[in-house]
């Protein structure tokens, strides 16, 4: 496991192969912008695959939604992948009364979102 490294609402949790995993937090004040962190942060390690795990984000707002598919469409021009994890029932309905959950599909876990199987379904 990599040492996890704080950067304000970011947290490197892991490094796999081939995989970036951050922990989100809820500082939804300071998320500006978080397309452009965590794409540099995937090029500084360089890898193009993320997984980012949202257990403590209680909510989406459309700000978010917006950075989140930002940075999915640069991750496709680079043949990566943008998974996400541990998603309230409120921010999986959210995501898809948006219709954006199948650009950013979530998963129960850390591991259902690296095999890309198991698909998280809204309870």
């Amino acid at each position: 496991m990599a040492e996890v490294e704080h950067q304000g609402e970011l947290e490197v949790v892991d490094r796999g192969p081939d995989w970036l995993f951050v922990r989100l937090r809820p500082d939804y004040e300071h998320l500006d912008g978080i397309a452009d962190r965590l794409w540099e942060l995937m090029n500084q390690q360089f890898i193009h695959r993320l997984v980012i795990e949202m257990h403590e984000v209680d909510f989406l707002p459309s700000f978010l939604m917006g950075q989140l598919v930002m940075l999915h469409k640069r991750v496709l021009h680079q043949d990566g992948a943008l998974r996400l994890c541990g998603l309230t029932p409120q921010c999986a309905e959210a995501l898809h009364l948006c219709r954006l959950d199948q650009a950013l599909p979530h998963f129960d876990s850390r591991e259902d979102a690296v095999r890309g199987t198991q698909q998280a379904r809204p309870r």
